[in-house]
């Protein structure tokens, strides 16, 4: 059987089988068929994950067979689609009718099974929610012994927070219905700041005086990107310059660079000329777009032109003295090792949302640190050894990971960030799985 690799070549899976099911009744057959597709079973859409939630030695679904777009209803502001169809897919047939998604999230190779049952996230789109299953009313699964099973906030509605944070652990999600709106244009503006110059008032100023925010913070520089309504297209060329960066050109010239420069080269040292394109768009007044045009499609993005990141939530007051507290081990962390990331930081203020048990932000607003890095073949055990180091360093500080996109996180950091949340989940699971049809090494080792 061959392996199966995931987006930024981090894991890889070799199951016994690969099923593709075309329709429900063939999604149960698989599930009730353990002789035929042995356990642990589990769920992929476009393997874009960063942890090896999907991994395993038994059988793998592939679900890019189920697709279809059962419903687009403009009155009730709602569709209803098969759980294989990606987000970008979908928008584009909502495109068609003048509408869009609610949350045009950042990766659209994203599935509509994935989104309604794992950690998503989004800050440029993030005007009321910034999870994605946060805008999800009905999921129908099937159950590991093959049943069919449904929740919705008429049927079932106690499931929904579970479900929703279930990573496949509960079933296979074969349907989802969305909220849906018209189709909209969004402004992009710049405010570039030494970071060691920001404050938690400038911070809440921002938050408070724009719809959405997301933070790029580039050497010891931070670049405030908000997001507001608009009703013109302007500089719209400029988005797909913003397209082209993140689908291919930054992450292939920071590792172009990586593979030349001499090993004591800093990658902070071109910070200049990606801080000069922000700066040409901070002139230039921003631009806007389309905002399902934000997202990004990777499906074709070639192997030396993809990045690799981590994402970890922290309390919104806390952001600005984490961000500068990121730099200073960041800078130690370089001294020690030789090893930067070579591609911005990201940040991600998200607002509370307790629509998920396992919401990263149950608790309150958060603002997350995302280190991206584009690893090289020259020093291919690099990047994984800064994750541990960044992991360690994010735990302490009220950090809440992402199952999906926070690689090599320990059970102990998992159970201190989601407490009692986590008990109760893991409880969950075995209760609706006592035989572990679902349950992947991966996650068998972080249930509490």
């Amino acid at each position: 059987m061959p392996s199966l690799t995931n987006y930024d070549g981090s894991i890889t899976t070799t199951p016994q089988q690969i099923a593709r099911p075309a329709n429900v009744a063939e999604l149960q057959a698989i599930l009730k068929q353990s002789d035929k597709y042995p356990s642990p079973v589990r769920a992929m859409g476009s393997n874009h994950s960063l942890t090896p939630c999907a991994a395993t030695p038994g059988t793998v679904i592939d679900m890019r067979g189920m697709k279809k777009i059962l419903k687009i209803d403009p009155q009730a502001m709602t569709m209803t689609a098969e759980a294989g169809i990606q987000m970008i897919e979908a928008n584009k047939a909502l495109r068609d009718q003048q509408l869009q998604l609610m949350l045009n999230i950042e990766i659209g190779n994203l599935t509509l099974g994935s989104a309604a049952c794992c950690h998503t996230k989004d800050s440029l789109d993030a005007v009321e929610f910034g999870q994605v299953s946060s805008y999800i009313t009905s999921i129908k699964w099937v159950t590991p012994s093959g049943d069919l099973e449904e929740a919705s906030a008429t049927k079932n509605p106690q499931l929904l927070p579970l479900i929703k944070s279930s990573y496949g652990l509960a079933g296979v999600v074969y349907e989802v219905t969305i909220r849906i709106k018209p189709l909209e244009i969004v402004r992009f503006n710049y405010d570039i700041r030494p970071t060691a110059e920001l404050t938690q008032q400038i911070m809440d100023d921002k938050i408070a005086t724009n719809q959405c925010l997301v933070c790029w913070t580039v050497g010891r520089t931070t670049v405030i990107q908000t997001r507001n309504s608009a009703t013109t297209l302007e500089n719209d060329w400029l988005a797909g310059s913003r397209q082209f960066g993140w689908n291919f050109l930054g992450a292939f010239l920071a590792r172009a660079v990586g593979q030349i420069a001499p090993d004591d080269t800093d990658p902070a040292a071109g910070a200049g000329v990606e801080l000069g394109f922000y700066r040409l768009i901070q002139a230039l007044g921003g631009f806007t777009l389309h905002d399902s045009d934000k997202m990004i499609d990777y499906s074709r993005t070639p192997p030396n032109a993809r990045y690799a990141f981590t994402f970890w939530a922290f309390p919104r007051n806390d952001w600005v003295k984490n961000v500068q507290g990121y730099l200073d081990f960041a800078d130690a962390h370089f001294a020690q090792t030789g090893f930067r990331c070579n591609m911005p930081l990201g940040a991600y203020f998200v607002r509370k949302d307790t629509n998920s048990l396992l919401s990263y932000s149950a608790d309150g607003d958060i603002f997350s640190l995302d280190p991206i890095h584009a690893p090289g073949t020259r020093h291919p055990d690099a990047w994984p050894k800064f994750l541990d180091a960044f992991n360690a360093w994010a735990a302490p500080r009220k950090g809440i990971p992402l199952l999906n996109q926070s690689p090599q996180v320990t059970k102990a950091q998992v159970a201190g960030a989601f407490g009692a949340r986590w008990t109760t989940f893991s409880q969950w699971v075995r209760s609706v799985d006592p035989q572990g049809r679902m349950l992947n090494p991966w996650f068998a080792d972080l249930l509490a």
